[in-house]
């Protein structure tokens, strides 16, 4: 159904929306909070048990670890902790991990988009409140191609990023005919300078502004029940009216979850020692799987943190993005 401009949030908010999302976000808070939270613990399950199995199945790496270390400290030897093989398994482990976590924060921000796109059309039509059990079973229908659509933003971001990172390599490599690394300590080159940092850094710049065009496309498919790739163009010909608009609701949820991640990641450092102290006691003194715990504790506290706490308004956002530039359109009606 094409959003009616005088529904909540259409023509309130500015011109970023943050009013009409907050709206919704008020409108149909037991509902979307309830989902969210549900979706939330969820997540926190099933990426502590991944990470969990993770460190069970690199425990005998991580061991051989310490048995090459200790036998040259005892030989009073120059070592390198992870050489003599010991890096390549702990390497496929996490290789592993990260996929399977990649596939859980895909699955997340799919079920979370597309449950937000439902609730923002619902109080477009009547504003009646939604319960957290109609709410699932209209998201439920529609997830399958929410996620299809995500699946894609991320592989075509997710090219443009690697292209990026792999023309800095080429350049770090000496791969690029005419270009020379520099040396540390002496002043770069113009031209490794442009080719090695300027050309790389404006490449990956392209991939949020990708993913901000694209953010509609979940809506699209979700509401009109378009295919992945009609509501992946869909959404870039919507978001083409408003380039300006979408860049700015992007940046501002963008620098939001970031200036969010980094300060939960801070508040969440002191955790690491209590976590790295039941690692030692657990590992019997394996200082080397506690420093990766240590070291990672901080970030998976501060990823767990974000479904419940920024996704809402991010959601909401996103979904009120699409529903007023929608509303200047006609489409088909959208039946649930």
């Amino acid at each position: 159904m094409a959003h009616d401009g005088n529904q909540p949030g259409g023509s309130v908010g500015g011109a970023l929306g943050v009013g009409g999302a907050l709206d919704v976000l008020g409108r149909h808070r037991r509902a979307l909070y309830g989902f969210t939270l549900h979706v939330s613990a969820l997540t926190a399950v099933l990426g502590c048990v991944i990470v969990a199995g993770g460190f069970a199945a690199a425990w005998d790496g991580f061991e051989a670890v310490r048995e090459y270390a200790d036998r040259n400290i005892a030989n009073e030897d120059s070592y390198v902790a992870y050489a003599d093989g010991g890096l390549d398994p702990l390497v496929r482990v996490g290789a592993v991990v990260m996929l399977l976590l990649f596939v859980l924060a895909l699955l997340v921000v799919s079920v979370l988009h597309t449950a937000y796109a439902v609730a923002d059309s619902h109080a477009g039509r009547d504003g009646s409140p939604l319960t957290t059990r109609e709410l699932w079973r209209r998201t439920r229908r529609r997830f399958p191609g929410a996620l299809a659509v995500n699946a894609l933003t991320g592989l075509a971001v997710g090219a443009v990023e690697l292209a990026a990172l792999m023309w800095w390599s080429l350049v770090e490599g000496s791969a690029v005919p005419g270009v020379e690394p520099t040396p540390l300590g002496e002043t770069a080159t113009p031209q490794y300078t442009l080719v090695g940092w300027v050309l790389p850094i404006a490449v990956g710049c392209l991939g949020p502004l990708l993913y901000f065009r694209l953010s509609g496309a979940t809506a699209e498919s979700v509401l009109e029940r378009r295919s992945p790739f009609v509501a992946l163009h869909r959404s870039w010909v919507l978001t083409r009216r408003a380039r300006w608009r979408t860049l700015g609701v992007g940046a501002l949820l963008t620098g939001g979850a970031v200036l969010f991640f980094w300060l939960a990641r801070y508040a969440a450092a002191p955790l690491a020692h209590f976590a790295g102290l039941g690692m030692l006691w657990l590992s019997d003194d394996n200082v080397w799987i506690t420093g990766v715990l240590v070291k990672i504790l901080p970030t998976a506290v501060a990823l767990l943190l974000l479904p419940p706490l920024v996704m809402p308004l991010v959601c909401a956002m996103v979904a009120r993005l699409h529903g007023d530039l929608r509303s200047t359109t006609t489409s088909r009606p959208d039946h649930d």
